[in-house]
């Protein structure tokens, strides 16, 4: 951080301020320390605030979690060097009350932080920038050795991992809403947070997906560009997560690269409940293996999501 900050100075000219965005892992204290404890970044830049994001959803849950003896709870670090606290998704708390239980239980760990309210980060950037609210005094008197060794190590809970994953390769977004909903079911408990764009087979949209716990959103959002390799990619933060078995699971909604068994105008039957017959119009149909024209005489057209037998099959 320190030798990106003295790089950057060299192009001040060109920026305003610089906004150094951490993980929901991150302890605040190392990157706070940067502005004070090396004398050219202190005489470079003056640090203006420190704002933390709360998820209305999770954070007394993460701010109770018992850590290993000498482990630091990031959560509690986080609230603690707030100047400012955006408490995010109150739409998901029951009442009111529970707003304020939440606020009083921030408030009891820093005082000094105003909480405001938002859904979906919705917050005026006058609230974030430049209101000059840092203030080291504070900061020491609920840390007095804070800027004694810049260099000693802080202990992180190890149980907590995360894991990325980036192909060149598109996925079946059937296979990948049930790989997610299956590790929402299983494992929410331990995610801490989850995003990824996807490449969908058959979409020339991103599929653009996040979470927190078993909070899921995803939406096709913006168009692959003529020149934009089409890739998938997603980052897992969780505690006791396998690793192996995150990957694995995102691997096998990959699409295979061969060809569909059933080529356009094949006589196919879909399954419908029962077995109806039809005619293959389209492959990889927004984002389906097939769209495919039963023969009913009705004119109804459907959907086989994979190409596999459960779904559709040469006609006998």
């Amino acid at each position: 951080l320190v030798e990106a900050l003295k790089r950057l100075y060299k192009r001040c000219e060109t920026f305003d301020g610089i906004i150094i965005e951490t993980t929901g892992l991150a302890d605040p204290a190392p990157v706070v320390q940067t502005f004070f404890v090396d004398e050219d970044v202190k005489k470079m830049y003056k640090l203006d605030s420190v704002i933390t994001v709360a998820d209305s959803k999770y954070i007394v849950e993460r701010l109770d979690e018992e850590k290993p003896e000498g482990v630091e709870n990031e959560a509690v670090e986080q609230v603690v060097f707030a100047d400012k606290i955006i408490l995010n998704k109150v739409d998901l708390a029951k009442d009111e009350d529970e707003l304020k239980t939440i606020e009083d239980r921030m408030k009891k760990l820093n005082p000094h932080a105003p909480i405001l309210r938002c859904n979906y980060s919705k917050i005026h950037p006058k609230e974030l920038l430049n209101i000059n609210a840092f203030d080291l005094d504070r900061v020491l008197d609920f840390e007095p050795d804070f800027l004694d060794d810049p260099d000693a190590e802080h202990m992180h809970d190890e149980r907590v991992v995360s894991t990325s994953v980036k192909v060149e390769e598109e996925t079946n977004v059937s296979m990948l809403m049930s790989w997610i909903q299956r590790l929402i079911s299983d494992e929410g408990a331990n995610l801490y947070r989850y995003k990824g764009v996807i490449a969908v087979k058959g979409m020339d949209q991103k599929f653009v997906f996040q979470g927190v716990g078993m909070m899921f959103t995803g939406d096709f959002k913006g168009s692959w560009k003529t020149n934009e390799t089409r890739s998938s990619s997603f980052v897992f933060i969780g505690k006791n997560l396998d690793i192996e078995f995150l990957k694995a699971g995102f691997k096998a909604c990959i699409v295979n690269q061969k060809e569909l068994r059933f080529a356009l105008g094949a006589k196919v039957q879909a399954n419908r409940g029962v077995w109806v017959p039809g005619t293959v119009i389209k492959q990889w149909d927004d984002g389906n293996a097939y769209r495919i024209r039963l023969d009913d005489g009705t004119g109804t057209e459907c959907w086989a999501p994979l190409d596999i037998d459960a779904y559709v099959r040469l006609a006998k």
